[in-house]
C-alpha cells in the first residue's frame, strides 16, 4: 500500500541516511525519501551525528516499518511516524540522546519532550557535552546543500 493513498501503511526500510531519515520501499512504489517526524538529528558532521545514524540503522534497516504519513517536508520528503520492531523511531532516538524533539513540536508530542528532558538531565547521548549544539543552528552556521 502506497503512502501516496493510504495514511498508514506497511513498508521496508531499505536505507538510513541520517539519525532522523531513511527510505522506504511501500509495496510496488517506488523508494521514498522518509525524515521521521518530531525530531531533528545531529548532522552526520556533528559530534553524535554518525552514532545518532548507527542507531537508528539497528532500529529500522532491513525491517518491516509502520509508516504514519503526516505531510511533507520543503524538500519533499515524505514526514511521517516510523514504528520499527513494534517501536517508535523518534522516541527510540530521543532516549538515547541521539535527537533533539524539534522545538515546534514539542508541544504536539509531551511524551517525546519529557523523554529529551530526561536524557538531558542523565546526560546520556548527545547530552554529556557541555553545550550540544542542535542541528538546526549548525545548518544554519554550515550552509551546505546536502542537509536535506
Amino acid at each position: 500500500m502506497s503512502l501516496v493513498t493510504a495514511a498508514v501503511a506497511l513498508c521496508l526500510i531499505v536505507s538510513v541516511g541520517d539519525g532522523d531519515s531513511l527510505s522506504a520501499r511501500c509495496g510496488a512504489e517506488p523508494v521514498q525519501r522518509v525524515r521521521i517526524a518530531a525530531i531533528d538529528a545531529p548532522e552526520l558532521r556533528q559530534a553524535h551525528g554518525v552514532q545518532a545514524r548507527k542507531h537508528l540503522a539497528q532500529l529500522c534497516l532491513r525491517q518491516q516499518a509502520r509508516l504514519t504519513a503526516q505531510g511533507h517536508d520543503k524538500y519533499g520528503r515524505l514526514l511521517a511516524q516510523v514504528s520499527c520492531r513494534g517501536r517508535d523511531a523518534a522516541s527510540e532516538q530521543v532516549v538515547a540522546g541521539l535527537a533533539w524533539v524539534h522545538p515546534t513540536q514539542a508541544r504536539m508530542h509531551p511524551a517525546l519532550a519529557r523523554a529529551a528532558v530526561h536524557a538531558r538531565q542523565t546526560k546520556v547521548g548527545l547530552w554529556a557535552q557541555k553545550r550540544p549544539l542542535a542541528p538546526w543552528t549548525y545548518r544554519q552556521r554550515h550552509p551546505h546543500p546536502t542537509y536535506r
